[in-house]
């Protein structure tokens, strides 16, 4: 049902910079050509109109542009200063980024990727392997304290070993062949590997050497290898990036600009109404917004939904602490969340499916012919009864917890609530919600031994395959919960080649240890989409394989696509302001 529902709703002189590139100077394109001399579509605004803008949480801690330095942190939620080495097509179909092609050895030990050629950074330096090699090397050393460094734990050779501190980061498998190859080398047979490198768009090797990371974030010492370059950068007011003249990578930008302002996200909707921004997520739509998008035919026409990255929502303990490592309490909690209430009268059909395990339908090895629902299914007098078999009949002497939120919004937040309130009400126990700011959420939940007791959160995957999602939770992942069964399953499937069946079994059984467990407590799918103005158009609209025409999750490439149309003409907006 869910598939059903998520598919209809992933410093040279100008002069020099021109020769190395052979593209034309900033400047010099008329107002029916881009930066690259090329003519805009047919039905395309002027070029000075070709601007796009979007809101930006004023509360965000934000600390960098690059995914290198942070996942969870990065302003704006932009990367458009280099290309990681693949993409993802409207199908979730690997495609070529910054590399046009890859193999693996006769072994299966390493993967090599080929570099296209002719990509500079935008100072006229060549990008080359060398730049993807320190990359990750940044991110696997220790002293970075990175945030998504569990990413390859188990996967790139000697990675563990190097985020432990027993080798040095240039010890990793992670080196360069030659200048225009990334070779990543393996602990073993690793077939998922491409996928795993989607994300990452590289930082500078020079400037990361010479200057650290903090480079990226003044437009005088800033320098992109991806379509975009940071012209203005004013901390919590506003970010400006206008399209890379040297780019010569596969998305070169019709757009002209990209904008982004600090304010309160819970307004974005009525930005968008205002005309003030060109599109707003799911995420930052209340059942209030989407009560007056669908009754607007522009609106409700220009809000595309997709399956997006199979998100879940869901709550998580310390269960190596008391109360939650009893797997009593766990489970009594689990049971004490009327999942179908609260998406019907709090969530909303169109956002989201109740949850009974992690991986949501459609994705691989999900469970989808339901078996594991009857698990944690919503049982008040079955949690009473486990809540008191662990020493608290009717939630007597059961400790005051605080559940704790990653800087949720206010519709978000309130999904929360009601499932706090539901665990609450029917085990007679006090629970009460604090929405943390989102760094200092994510320091606790990573830090070992962790600081966070009791949270909400949501989690989809990276790159689509079980490995990605179920291996958030094993030991060395982000939880803290263990389980010596679930590791060697998961651990097993990952390297298992040439039966797919076999290894889709063992992920499913992984996760029935989860569920069963209560490594956490899934409360939902969401079903998610954008608003988009009726006058930006683009590739990335185009049909998928199912015939939903949406900006699905993953689909960089199509960002050198978007553009805004000549009906800009008919709305007042920021473009005449």
């Amino acid at each position: 049902m869910y598939r059903k529902l998520s598919v209809v709703l992933i410093a040279l002189s100008a002069m020099m910079l021109m020769a190395v590139v052979g593209v034309p100077l900033v400047g010099a394109q008329d107002a029916n050509k881009d930066v690259y001399g090329r003519d805009l579509p047919a039905d395309a605004a002027p070029y000075d109109q070709q601007i796009y803008r979007e809101l930006c949480s004023a509360t965000d801690k934000a600390q960098s542009f690059s995914s290198v330095v942070t996942v969870y942190s990065r302003i704006c939620g932009t990367d458009f200063f280099g290309d990681s080495l693949v993409n993802l097509d409207e199908n979730l179909n690997l495609i070529p980024g910054a590399a046009e092609k890859w193999e693996a050895s006769a072994d299966g030990l390493s993967w090599s990727f080929h570099l296209r050629p002719g990509q500079v950074w935008s100072d006229g330096t060549p990008l080359t392997a060398n730049d993807y090699v320190a990359s990750y090397r940044f991110m696997v050393d220790p002293k970075n304290a990175y945030d998504f460094v569990w990413m390859w734990q188990g996967t790139i050779k000697n990675w563990s070993e190097a985020v432990a501190g027993e080798v040095k980061p240039e010890e990793i498998g992670v080196t360069a062949g030659d200048d225009n190859t990334v070779v990543i080398t393996t602990d073993g047979p690793r077939p998922y590997l491409p996928g795993t490198v989607y994300f990452w768009a590289p930082m500078q090797a020079k400037a990361l050497a010479e200057l650290g990371p903090g480079y990226i974030l003044d437009p005088k010492t800033a320098v992109s290898s991806g379509p975009f370059m940071l012209e203005s950068f004013k901390p919590g007011e506003s970010v400006t990036e206008v399209a890379n003249p040297t780019y010569n990578g596969y998305r070169k930008p019709y757009l002209k600009e990209l904008r982004y302002f600090y304010g309160d996200i819970n307004t974005s909707f009525v930005a968008f109404q205002a005309h003030d921004v060109d599109m707003v997520t799911y995420e930052r739509l209340s059942p209030a917004d989407f009560e007056v998008i669908s009754k607007d035919p522009v609106l409700s026409a220009n809000y595309r939904p997709n399956f997006g990255d199979f998100r879940t929502d869901y709550l998580l303990f310390d269960t190596f602490n008391p109360p939650f490592n009893d797997k009593n309490v766990r489970l009594a909690f689990a049971k004490a969340v009327d999942r179908e209430s609260i998406v019907k009268n709090v969530m909303g059909a169109q956002f989201a499916i109740p949850a009974y395990s992690f991986l949501a339908p459609g994705f691989p090895a999900a469970d989808s012919d339901g078996s594991l629902k009857d698990i944690q299914a919503y049982d008040c007098d079955a949690a009473k009864k486990l809540l008191a078999d662990a020493g608290y009949p009717d939630g007597k002497d059961f400790p005051a917890q605080e559940l704790e939120l990653r800087q949720e919004n206010d519709t978000h937040q309130a999904w929360f609530v009601a499932v706090a309130g539901s665990i609450s009400q029917c085990l007679n126990v006090t629970i009460t919600v604090n929405n943390m700011v989102q760094t200092d959420y994510m320091s606790g939940l990573l830090a070992r031994p962790t600081t966070l007791k009791f949270g909400a959160i949501s989690y989809g995957m990276d790159y689509l395959d079980p490995s990605n999602m179920l291996g958030v939770w094993v030991s060395t992942g982000r939880h803290s919960w263990s389980n010596p069964e679930f590791d060697k399953l998961v651990a097993d499937a990952n390297v298992l080649v040439n039966d797919p069946a076999k290894r889709t079994q063992m992920y499913k059984d992984a996760e029935k240890i989860l569920v069963e467990d209560v490594g956490g407590i899934f409360i939902d799918h969401r079903i998610q989409g954008n608003l988009w103005q009726p006058y930006v158009a683009g590739e990335c609209f185009r049909p998928d394989a199912q015939g939903v025409g949406a900006l699905h999750w993953g689909n960089d490439w199509c960002w050198g696509t978007f553009y805004i149309t000549k009906d800009v003409a008919n709305f007042k907006t920021y473009r005449s302001q």
